[in-house]
C-alpha cells in the first residue's frame, strides 16, 4: 500500500493532465473527422487494445457517446448483454414514445 500512496504523491494525477492536454493539443490540429480518425483516435486505439490485450483484459468500446469498458475474459460476455439489452430497451422505448429519441 505503502508504495501505491508514494507513485500518487509523485504528481500521477498531474501526468494524466498533462496527457490529456497533450492529447487535446494533438486532436485539435485535425480539422475533420478523418483525419482526426486516421491520426489520433485509431492509433491511440490500437495501442489501448495491444495494452489490454497483453495484460489479458478484454477492452470493449460501445455506442452513443461511447462507453469503454475493460474486463477480464469471463466477464465481457455478460458485460456485452447487458449492454445489447439497454440498447435494445432504449431502442423499444423510444419507438414506443416513452422516450425522447437520442440526438446524434
Amino acid at each position: 500500500m505503502g508504495a501505491f500512496m508514494a507513485k500518487r504523491r509523485r504528481g500521477g494525477k498531474a501526468d494524466a493532465r498533462n496527457f490529456g492536454d497533450e492529447m487535446l493539443e494533438r486532436m485539435a490540429q485535425y480539422d475533420n473527422a478523418e483525419s482526426l480518425n486516421d491520426n489520433i483516435i485509431t492509433p491511440f486505439a490500437a495501442a489501448l487494445e495491444k495494452v489490454c490485450s497483453d495484460r489479458g483484459y478484454v477492452l470493449n468500446v460501445y455506442g452513443e457517446s461511447s462507453n469503454l469498458v475493460v474486463s477480464n475474459d469471463e466477464d465481457a460476455e455478460a458485460i456485452f448483454q447487458l449492454v445489447e439489452e439497454y440498447f435494445e430497451a432504449r431502442e423499444a422505448e423510444e419507438a414506443e414514445g416513452v422516450v425522447e429519441p437520442e440526438s446524434k
